[in-house]
């Protein structure tokens, strides 16, 4: 997890599904970066992409938001 993993993940609990370009107008992350570090959390099952290039956030992101989940206990699929 990175600094700016937790600002996208409190961006989507509060606006809902997010793509990457609207990270990037919401001021929060560059379209690119965002891109990289969702799908990064998708591999960690924080988020769920949807279609190509939408994401939802999942019950283990909304736990780890809530300091119900430590991410250095998630462990990567392929």
């Amino acid at each position: 997890m990175r600094p700016i993993d937790e600002r996208i993940l409190e961006t989507m609990r509060d606006e809902g599904n997010m793509t990457p370009q609207a990270l990037d107008e919401f001021d929060v992350a560059a379209a690119n970066y965002a891109r990289d570090r969702l799908s990064e959390m998708a591999r960690y099952g924080l988020v769920e992409r949807l279609s190509r290039g939408l994401y939802r956030l999942r019950p283990e992101g909304e736990a780890f938001l809530d300091e119900d989940l430590d991410a250095a206990e998630l462990d990567a699929t392929e």
